[in-house]
Order: structure tokens, then sequence, then C-alpha cells
């Protein structure tokens, strides 16, 4: 009808959590608005939730903000906790609050941690494998996550700690404000030298539901596919451009000819995957699949 299918969408959610919350075993909670939130929970309904949740006599419940405002889901299952730390911020300037956090760490039976590639250095050619231990963050909201990640590991023996980068998905994003300056403006600075790949938060969601049904826990990378090479800023910001059927000059800058950020950056943001497959898991899309699929269904 009228109504759109964003609007649809959280309807949908919204009677699905009402439908759930009321049953017991499991239990959601959900604070303020996250781009990763929002996909899993989408994944959890659209992929066989229902059915799931009645199979398992599951149970969802939202709450509002929690401690210092971390967004993030909770899920516990009878004695059983598992907290998936889905974001703080994804703003490098911004110092987190993860000590605030740490005792809930303690009362975790699995913990399902999203870190960055911002705990290493940054430097360098060769991706960051998931379990390298030669950790320099470049900045406060490297060493936060790495805080984190420590917090996890040392405090559970039952954790995965999923390195992402790039995100993209519903709220603000790169490929978004490129979108949006694209149709104000014929030419746009891009950094040329941060090398990576992104992640759409809709293909990490349907990782993390595959994860949290094993016990396959430790460190990985969950960035979508690079497709045999890893791209910069400018790169995904053309390939926006291409998709989105626009006729925007991309110009390439380095980090320093750009300017602006108060906070470091690290050039090196490849991250390897191999560790996904052969655990078993299904690897993240290749970027630009994932880019062209963002682009159809955020409609801008």
């Amino acid at each position: 009808g009228n109504v759109s299918r964003f609007e649809g969408a959280h309807k949908i959610i919204w009677i699905f959590k009402d439908w759930v919350e009321n049953n017991g075993g499991w239990k959601i909670i959900l604070s303020c608005d996250s781009r990763i939130k929002e996909a899993f929970v989408h994944q959890l309904m659209f992929l066989g939730a229902k059915a799931y949740i009645e199979d398992q006599n599951l149970d969802m419940s939202c709450e509002n903000n929690i401690g210092v405002g971390q967004e993030d889901i909770k899920i516990s299952r009878g004695n059983d906790k598992t907290i998936i730390e889905v974001k703080l911020s994804s703003n490098p300037d911004c110092k987190h609050g993860y000590e605030k956090q740490l005792p809930r760490y303690a009362e975790a039976e699995h913990t399902h941690n999203l870190s960055t590639d911002y705990v290493f250095e940054g430097q360098g050619t060769r991706p960051w494998e998931p379990d390298d231990k030669c950790y320099a963050p470049l900045n406060v909201y490297g060493q936060s996550k790495l805080d984190g990640e420590l917090a996890v590991a040392n405090t559970l023996e039952k954790f995965f700690i999923v390195r992402i980068a790039w995100v993209f998905g519903r709220g603000k994003n790169f490929i978004k404000t490129m979108i949006n300056v694209g149709k104000t403006h014929d030419e746009v600075r891009v950094v040329n030298d941060q090398i990576g790949t992104p992640t759409y938060t809709l293909d990490l969601a349907r990782l993390l539901v595959d994860m949290i049904e094993t016990e396959k826990y430790g460190y990985y990378h969950a960035t979508n596919s690079e497709g045999g090479q890893y791209i910069s800023w400018a790169d995904l910001a053309e390939e926006a451009y291409r998709c989105a059927g626009m006729n925007v000059k991309v110009n390439r800058v380095s980090t320093a000819e750009y300017g602006l950020s108060k906070a470091a950056r690290p050039e090196n943001s490849r991250l390897n995957k191999d560790k996904l497959r052969t655990a078993g898991f299904t690897p993240l899309p290749d970027w630009k699949d994932a880019v062209a699929r963002y682009l159809k269904e955020a409609e801008l």
C-alpha cells in the first residue's frame, strides 16, 4: 500500500518482537539505532527465525539505553549467556567506555565481540591475520577496541572476536555520504592510500547468525571478499557511483593531502579472512556485489 519498504520492515520487526517477548528462553536486548543490530534482527527474522524460536522455546525482549549508551544485542539462554557486542561507535575520533562494561563479560558464558583493524599499527601491506598478536593501536579508538578484545579473551574461554572494517549499511556510512555529495558535486576528493575492503552489515549479520549456532570460538576477520585485490576508499567511491549510474569524477589524493581527520588512520586495513572458510563458515560475498545490493536496498 502506501507503506514504504523501510517502514514495512520496521513494522514487521516490532510485530516479531511483540510476538516473542513473552515466551521464555533467549533474551535479546536492543538499545539505540545500530546498522549492525538492525541487520542482525532482520536476519533472525528472515532466516527462519520464527520457526527456530518456536523449536527452541526462545524469547526476545527490548530494552532502551544500556550503560554508556552502548548499542548491543545481548542473548541469554537458560544459565548460558551470550553477549554480542555490536557497536560502541565507528568514529575513530571517539573514546569508548569499555571499562564500564567489563563486569558484564564476567556474567557471560559466550561472548561475540565485534572489533576492528584499528587494533593493529596499520602499516605495511601484509593482510592482518585473525590470530595476530602484534597489537599497536594508532589512536584512542583502536586502543579502546583492543581493551574490549582483551577483556573478552582474558575473561572467557568461549568467545568470538570478529574484526570488521569500513562498515556500511542503514544509517550514516561512507557510500551514503558519497552518493549525497555526488548529487551536488561533479567531482569529489577521496583518499587512495588507505587499503582494505568494506563490510556490508546485512552480510555480516548472516555470518553472526551462523556463528552463534556453533562452538567454533576464536578470532575471525569478516569483511566482504576483495575479489582477488584489496581496494582503496577511492575505489569504493568509484564503484558506488558506477552502480548508482552517477557521472562523478573521483580525484584520488593521499591521506596527508586530504587532511581533516584528527585521529590517525591505518593505511593497511587488509584483513585475511581464510579462517572463516577453514572453520566451515561461508565468507561474505564480493564487495562489489555488496555495494550493488546495498544501493538497490537503500534507494538513495
